[in-house]
């Protein structure tokens, strides 16, 4: 689901270098209707995917800033703002 404007991927279960490809390969793919990236990461089984997403893949230089929402879970990239 590249082509919406909230892309969701789903890396829990994943190892820490198969999240970071498969989240790259998103941002990357990701056209100009894609404003946000939706990152369910898990946190019940530890928290290297989370730390990955919130230390690692929001300096990438397509995302702007990450959000945290109310499931732990969950980490947004945001890639542009809104007009």
């Amino acid at each position: 689901m590249i082509n919406s404007a909230i892309t969701e991927i789903d890396v829990h279960g994943m190892t820490a270098y198969q999240a970071k490809i498969c989240i790259e390969s998103a941002i990357k793919k990701a056209g100009r209707g894609v404003y946000r990236i939706r990152v369910i990461h898990g946190y019940r089984g530890g928290t290297a995917l989370r730390e990955l997403v919130r230390n690692q893949i929001a300096k990438n230089p397509k995302v702007i800033r990450i959000e945290l929402g109310t499931n732990q879970g969950e980490t947004d990239l945001v890639l542009r703002e809104l007009s």
